[in-house]
């Protein structure tokens, strides 16, 4: 090809056992970068099935002929099985490793945890497949005939790969070398630990300041040790609420500390919470940290850490994606202490980002504001969020102080801990399900990265976070039906954008087709055919195909008949296109809508097996269908996402292929008739000539 000639192309081994996210980083990089890349995976390059280490050589050959830089997703462990695809690499194409060295019990607990894996990998199995691999592993060299070797020991090296890759344009290279090698000294750890054994053992009453010294240097240099090669996690440093300005007992403060503490972490996994104080002298760290033992805490997920909470990763070796703040009730940047340095630190993006939340807090209240992606803190410390916290007061010289009524007082500051660390939580949660994002991308109905580069998605994100702040009360996250009852689901601020639309359409001009009292009608943002709309409800609490009731019947009816009119307009102007009309069954974005989509299918933006199957699995439910079952049952039947993990096979013959750029190859050309259950019921909308 002529584009070829156009293009640095690239090889890129990914290294590591399963469950390292071999995958994870091609699907990730593949979403969103300008570079076609193709991947070929062995577990799935025999027509969806496990297939050979010769047809994966063949594919990445073919893909390479096309243009393309290929992603080699196989364990790739030793120097032999690198070798062949080593020789890949020649004038015009260099050959890239990228070493995920991720702790073994990380691998084997995702391996063994994980369902629908592609190679069936998974379960009890898991665990002996990993343990086998990793004793014969080899780690690769520059000098095997790699140009560049880059090594991932965590999460946030993962992160700095992936961002590197995907940032890669067609002409764009990446610097020659060797990347990230950690020459760890084997000795250093358990020389450490004993130092660290030892001079906890001096008695505290009659240590010299010398011993004093040492201690405080142990105990930082442990810390920051244990800390710093860990894998990293989700973790969440706080100060002590209301036990400086507003003088809240220390005592009593420790004590709800270490309570909520205990009564939070089981329900986070393995996420880490540390309580941080500027002094090395601080009572409230060793109340806590004294207590915390006393109730046997892990001392790996819960613990004490000494050093400037906006500076705690540059300078202390503790990586944080979330911090608290330590706030007053107008969530100002002004006073002194936490919020001060907080404010100071983050810039002007943090106030700006918290009014979009809310202007006011109540004590006992917390607010999980994002970082947007030009804020300084999340430059410079890889911290994503900050939750305000507001406690109660006991200092008589602050206005509307509590007198002393510890009895009110020990009340309120358990709800502040239990809304900061509940803000905490839904932080882990919305991460763990969707891709991380930068505050300068937004999200089709998809779940894909859109950049926000353009005028109309500025307008799209600005009305969206107005709409998100007026959903907001006394900073609580927590969205409320009429009923009074949380909702099901908890939704990130990406994904209000169409309830935003569907509720102000008059505020979008700019990407709203049409509108009535009861629906809105737009372009999906990043269509997955070459026609693709969503009718949008435009009724409070129907967030998905779950919410609906047969009172909503004649809405729905409305939707579908709504969608029929723009297929036929969509028809007029090309009789051969072929609709389908339906709803996912679990949308990725909040406020129901229905997708009028062409079955074509031909569209730059269908990058995934997720977007692929969310339209051509029985994920995707026909109107003509769900009109019927909420006529006769009263409500809509939903099926698993587990179907979104399922074989590519096509719309029309579903034969199975291996990738996405495989597939699309096909369906371009299949002219096989659609199954039968998408022929009956009118689930297809087509021209009486056009053959189906």
């Amino acid at each position: 090809m002529e584009d070829s000639e156009k293009t640095n192309q690239i090889v890129v081994l990914l290294i590591g056992p399963p469950g390292s996210g071999k995958s994870t980083f091609c699907d990730t990089v593949m979403r969103s970068s300008l570079r076609p890349w193709s991947r070929v995976c062995q577990d799935i390059i025999n027509n969806g099935k496990a297939g050979t280490k010769a047809q994966c050589l063949k594919m990445a050959t073919s893909s390479l002929k096309e243009g393309k830089s290929v992603f080699i997703d196989r364990c790739n462990l030793d120097r032999e099985q690198r070798s062949e695809f080593v020789k890949l690499g020649g004038p015009g194409i260099e050959v890239h490793a990228v070493v995920l060295e991720l702790p073994a019990q990380v691998c084997i607990s995702r391996s063994v945890k994980r369902t629908g894996h592609e190679g069936n990998l998974q379960g009890g199995r898991a665990a002996a497949v990993v343990n086998r691999m990793l004793q014969s592993k080899e780690l690769p060299k520059v000098n095997e005939g790699f140009s560049r070797v880059m090594f991932c020991y965590n999460d946030a090296d993962v992160e700095n790969a992936v961002n590197t890759y995907s940032k890669l344009g067609p002409m764009d290279t990446l610097p020659s070398g060797c990347f990230g090698e950690k020459k760890s000294d084997t000795k250093s750890q358990p020389g450490i630990m004993k130092f660290f054994k030892k001079v906890n053992a001096l008695p505290g009453s009659s240590s010299s300041n010398e011993g004093t010294n040492a201690m405080r240097k142990a105990n930082e240099k442990t810390e920051n040790f244990r800390l710093g090669s860990a894998d990293i996690v989700h973790t969440l440093a706080f100060p002590s609420v209301s036990t400086a300005d507003f003088q809240f007992d220390l005592e009593k403060a420790s004590d709800i500390i270490v309570e909520k503490a205990e009564e939070f972490l089981p329900k986070v996994g393995t996420a880490r919470l540390v309580l941080v104080d500027l002094s090395h002298g601080s009572k409230i760290l060793s109340l806590v940290k004294a207590k915390a033992s006393q109730k046997n805490i892990d001392s790996e997920r819960f613990f004490t850490f000494v050093g400037d909470i906006t500076k705690l990763r540059s300078e202390g070796g503790l990586h944080c994606n979330v911090i608290a703040n330590a706030t007053n009730w107008r969530l100002k940047p002004g006073g002194g202490g936490v919020n001060a340095a907080i404010f100071k630190a983050a810039g002007p993006d943090l106030e700006t980002a918290t009014r979009v939340r809310a202007n006011t807090l109540l004590p006992g209240k917390a607010v999980v504001v994002p970082l947007p992606s030009t804020c300084p803190l999340l430059n410079a410390e890889g911290i994503t969020h900050v939750i305000h916290v507001l406690g109660p007061n006991m200092n008589p010289n602050r206005p509307d102080n509590l007198s002393n009524d510890y009895t009110k007082g020990c009340k309120t500051l358990r709800e502040a801990y239990t809304s900061l660390f509940e803000g905490f939580l839904s932080v882990v949660q919305d991460q763990s399900k969707f891709p991380k994002r930068s505050n300068q991308t937004a999200v089709s109905d998809s779940g894909e990265h859109i950049k926000e580069d353009s005028e109309r998605n500025k307008k799209y994100k600005g009305s969206q976070d107005k709409a998100v702040t007026n959903n907001m009360e006394s900073g609580s996250l927590e969205d409320t039906r009429d009923s009074g009852k949380k909702m099901s689901k908890e939704w990130s601020t990406w994904a209000l954008a169409l309830h935003t639309i569907a509720m102000h359409p008059e505020r979008h001009e700019n990407v709203v087709l049409e509108f009535s009292d009861n629906i809105v009608v737009i372009n999906d943002q990043y269509p997955k055919a070459r026609k693709h709309v969503l009718v949008l409800a435009r009724q409070e609490s129907l967030d998905g195909l779950e919410d609906v009731r047969k009172e909503n019947l004649q809405l729905l009816q409305e939707m579908h008949n709504v969608g029929l009119k723009w297929v036929d307009r969509f028809q007029n102007e090309d009789a051969s296109l072929i609709f389908r009309l339906g709803y996912h069954s679990v949308p990725s974005m909040r406020q129901l809508h229905l997708h009028v989509i062409s079955q074509d299918f031909d569209s730059d933006s269908l990058k995934n097996k997720k977007h692929w199957n969310s339209f051509t699995s029985s994920f995707f439910r026909d109107s003509v269908d769900v009109l019927e079952e909420v006529k006769s049952q009263g409500k809509a039947n939903v099926a698993s996402e587990d179907l979104l993990k399922g074989e590519l096979r096509c719309n029309r013959c579903r034969s199975a292929h291996p990738n996405i750029p495989k597939l699309k190859s096909h369906v371009r050309s299949c002219r096989s008739q659609f199954p039968e259950h998408v022929l009956q019921n009118s689930r297809l909308v087509a021209r009486p000539e056009t053959k189906l």
